[in-house]
């Protein structure tokens, strides 16, 4: 245990230091949080290979208590988007989030995932997963290194460090609601924006029906 985990503000008399811990509920939930993160077994495109490399003997992110990759979301709390996020696949990326229980967390990995990459814009791309999903941490590249992965799941840890019960979302009263499935159509449709879909359409109609009718007068 960190001396920071053994030292919340109150003084431990010399003969019981070494023996008893006085800290508080945060400090040891996110202490038991940060060292046991399980990553899902999901890799999308190049940024996938370099997932793996993380998790060999070389890199090895098992130091990290991270070596338990899950074939399931619902065993599993990060989701590592490592590629390229394409319109046909962001409806499965979302109902795996759906599946995952909280507390859980997404790092995008590799410029495709974070806004793109070299396919931004294109006519079958996602520009970003965070459109669709939040993301806690970003990792820059195309694709990273295994180094840079291994930095943006530490940067993971120090966030899980200073998160307090109290503001959670996962014990918030509020019912943490799914988040709606997209809809891969004649392109990629978000349920949550139908009413804006449905007011745009009728305004183009109108203004398809009122253009004849200026051109004869």
């Amino acid at each position: 245990m960190t001396e920071d985990f053994n030292s919340p503000g109150y003084d431990i008399p010399p003969e019981m230091e070494g023996q008893v811990a006085i800290t508080t509920l945060d400090k040891v939930y996110n202490w038991s949080r940060r060292n046991s993160i399980w990553p899902m077994m999901f890799g999308l495109a190049c940024c996938g290979i370099e997932m793996i490399c993380a998790a060999t003997s070389r890199f090895d992110f098992s130091r990290f208590g991270m070596e338990v990759m899950r074939p399931s979301p619902r065993q599993s709390d990060l989701m590592i988007v490592s590629g390229t996020v394409t319109k046909k696949m962001i409806p499965q990326i979302v109902r795996l989030y759906n599946q995952m229980p909280e507390p859980k967390y997404v790092l995008a990995m590799g410029a495709c995932a974070s806004g793109g990459g070299p396919f931004k814009e294109g006519y079958s791309v996602v520009d970003g997963v965070d459109k669709f999903i939040p993301v806690d941490v970003y990792v820059p590249g195309c694709p990273p290194t295994p180094q840079a992965l291994l930095h943006g799941l530490i940067t993971l840890q120090k966030k899980i460090d200073i998160q307090s019960i109290k503001n959670v979302r996962w014990y918030s009263k509020d019912p943490v609601e799914a988040i709606p499935i997209p809809v891969l159509g004649p392109d990629l449709m978000d349920p949550r924006e139908y009413e804006l879909i449905k007011d745009y359409t009728a305004e183009k109609q109108v203004e398809e029906e009122e253009v004849p009718v200026a051109e004869e007068a």
